[in-house]
């Protein structure tokens, strides 16, 4: 368990170092075909994903929950859930998160919030109707754990790094596009200087093509080794691993799709949210997927 959790760790620090060497050289490519030197992209890629970052922590769980249609609901509304919440806040040492019910028919939960202080969690009306009460500790466990290890911080600033690379890819593309293909800072022509720019360009062209992919992949590769180590750690603290399992089984069983589910906040939920019932998942879906296979999560549980 230990060493998962170093292993996580370690994981989720070297891919976030990719996704800004990423960007930043991203930024530089632009820079020297655009601007006559790599340096001053650099500098544009790291503003770009400061600005993008600070709005992201500070304005992001207000957006994710408006995306959703999640509605606050009061301790009389739902005490079942709010005492659950308030139960598992006290055992995990933190402060009781804001609580709140998306009008879903498909089961699912998401946790959201810059740190434990600021934290809210939200569960699908669906949810709520087939878990019983042990079912319902074993999920807000998870997402609790997702709220003590920081992972939404650690998810939106790695989706946001993310995000600036893909911005700026695409502000490449239609730039030189529209400016029919001229590279606006370089006006080197003949000799060796001539070919040297057009293969950096060559290479810059593959780059930003691959930005949005690469960048995906690293956001995705975050979001999965996280949910391993939530489960892990939810079932230490609800202390009855049964209950988080049986809980997977009915939401891997479950007969609905999500409806409000989109790529910006699929990483997130308790389970991938676009997953169509009944459907086996298949190598391709593994490798986009932002959540590993339920039934492998299940396994691993049982094997605790």
């Amino acid at each position: 368990m230990r060493e998962q959790i170093a292993a996580n760790k370690r994981k989720t620090i070297l891919l976030f170092v990719l996704a800004i060497a990423f960007t930043a050289l991203i930024g530089y490519a632009i820079g020297y075909l655009f601007f006559a030197g790599g340096t001053a992209g650099v500098v544009i890629a790291v503003i770009l994903a400061v600005v993008l970052s600070l709005s992201s922590y500070f304005a992001g769980d207000r957006l994710v929950l408006a995306s959703t249609r999640a509605r606050e609901v009061s301790a009389e509304e739902e005490p079942r859930l709010h005492n659950v919440v308030e139960g598992l806040a006290i055992a995990a040492g933190v402060p009781k998160p804001r609580v709140y019910v998306v009008p879903e028919q498909a089961p699912n939960a998401f946790a959201t919030g810059r740190d434990p202080n600021h934290s809210s969690v939200a569960v699908t009306q669906g949810l709520l109707d087939i878990m019983n009460r042990v079912e319902l500790e074993g999920v807000i466990g998870h997402e609790m754990s997702h709220v003590l290890d920081r992972d939404i911080l650690v998810g939106t600033v790695v989706a946001t790094v993310v995000g600036a690379a893909v911005l700026m890819s695409e502000f490449f593309m239609r730039s030189w596009f529209w400016s029919g293909g001229r590279m606006g800072g370089r006006r080197d022509s003949g000799g060796d200087a001539g070919i040297i720019t057009l293969v950096l360009f060559a290479v810059g062209i593959v780059l930003l093509i691959l930005a949005p992919l690469a960048g995906q992949l690293i956001k995705l590769s975050v979001s999965r080794n996280r949910e391993y180590l939530a489960d892990a750690q939810g079932v230490l603290l609800t202390r009855y691993p049964p209950g988080l399992i049986s809980a997977l089984e009915k939401i891997r069983d479950a007969p609905h799709a999500m409806k409000a589910a989109n790529n910006a906040t699929a990483h997130l939920w308790l389970d991938q949210p676009s997953r169509v019932p009944g459907d086996d998942t298949s190598r391709m879906e593994r490798l986009f997927s932002t959540h590993p296979p339920i039934q492998e999560r299940i396994d691993r549980l049982r094997e605790m």
